[in-house]
């Protein structure tokens, strides 16, 4: 399994190299939403250095094609959740994940949408769960939009400040950057709502 992900690693990052590149992001980042493992922010950070100055464009792209990958895995949920659905949770042996997904919705509807788009959490996951329960489409959107495109242009602004610098800074770091920002927005929320309701 850890040599196939390399492989498909290795492939994604073999994108950067090639005219199709932009082209490979986008379908990418709509593949990862839904059901592809290697996460699109490979393919941006390879693309942005070769072009510190598109960086942004790129993660415009990244954001767009993650969003439409985002409908297109709350319809797998939605309408096939019992045969591809379920395929895919046996593919990524996610079934647990699922259940702990659903407890999640239960207590923090959508807003639990925005953190998996925007953390490492696996996006495609809540994507699916969140057809499946049949959680508010408009709102889906609306935290989809959000957290895909801060992710990406987070990316894409590091890449711009600090050129080739930045992929050495975003191998080893982004994931706890991410995770620190996830938690001062969830707090914030929580102590916006606690102060509105006091």
């Amino acid at each position: 399994m850890m040599r196939a992900m390399r492989r498909l690693y290795r492939w994604v990052l073999s994108w950067a190299d090639r005219p199709g590149g932009v082209h490979a992001l986008f379908w990418l980042a709509f593949a990862e939403s839904s059901f592809f493992p290697v996460p699109p922010d490979v393919l941006l950070v390879a693309l942005g250095v070769g072009a510190p100055k598109r960086a942004l464009r790129f993660a415009t792209i990244a954001g767009v094609g993650s969003v439409l990958g985002g409908v297109f895995g709350y319809l797998i949920g939605l309408l096939f959740m019992d045969s591809v659905g379920n395929w895919l949770l046996d593919l990524y042996s996610a079934h647990a994940m699922y259940d702990t997904v659903k407890t999640w919705f239960d207590a923090y509807g959508v807003l639990i949408v925005g953190v998996a788009g925007f953390t490492p959490i696996p996006y495609k996951v809540f994507t699916i769960a969140g057809g499946a329960f049949g959680i508010n489409f408009p709102l889906f959107i609306i935290a989809s939009l959000v957290s895909r495109f801060a992710r990406f242009y987070l990316v894409g602004l590091l890449i711009k400040w600090k050129g080739a610098v930045a992929r050495e800074f975003i191998d080893r770091h982004l994931d706890w950057i991410i995770v620190a920002f996830t938690v001062l927005l969830v707090a914030g929320y929580f102590l916006l709502v606690n102060w509105r309701s006091s």
